[in-house]
């Protein structure tokens, strides 16, 4: 599958830069960078610096999934993707069991990985039928 070819719904995909779960996915990383600043800085290479690549993983295993020549090639990046979102929640959490985030603070992070999350999957579902109607 071609980056300009990628049809998933009525409307034409141009790119993954169109893809709200790329969009939302590269606010989460903002919010991650925002949130580690507050980190110890004996955590710079620890868990500050995990944070931070697994927030980047979600956004350029989505882009990168998105212009492979094949669907399966972009399911299995889609999948990279979620996995890395499951560790960013884990490694927020982790963060407020030690204190580095309160449980307010974490709520709307939470959430929004959450609702990325729900929208990772259904695109995941989508190019699955697709694959399905396709044999």
């Amino acid at each position: 599958m071609m980056e300009a070819d990628l049809q998933i719904s009525p409307v034409k995909i141009q790119g993954f830069r169109d893809l709200k779960i790329w969009q939302r996915s590269r606010e989460m990383v903002k919010t991650a960078y925002l949130l580690t600043a507050t980190f110890p800085k004996e955590e710079i290479y620890g868990l500050t610096s995990q944070l931070r690549r697994c927030a980047i993983s979600v956004p350029s295993n989505i882009a990168e999934g998105s212009v492979k020549r094949s669907t399966r090639e972009f399911l299995r990046f889609l999948n990279i993707a979620y996995g890395s979102l499951a560790e960013l929640e884990t490694q927020l959490q982790l963060a407020a069991d030690l204190g580095y985030l309160t449980n307010e603070v974490l709520n709307e992070p939470l959430t929004e990985i959450d609702e990325i999350g729900r929208m990772i999957n259904g695109l995941i579902k989508k190019l699955e039928d697709k694959l399905n109607s396709e044999l």
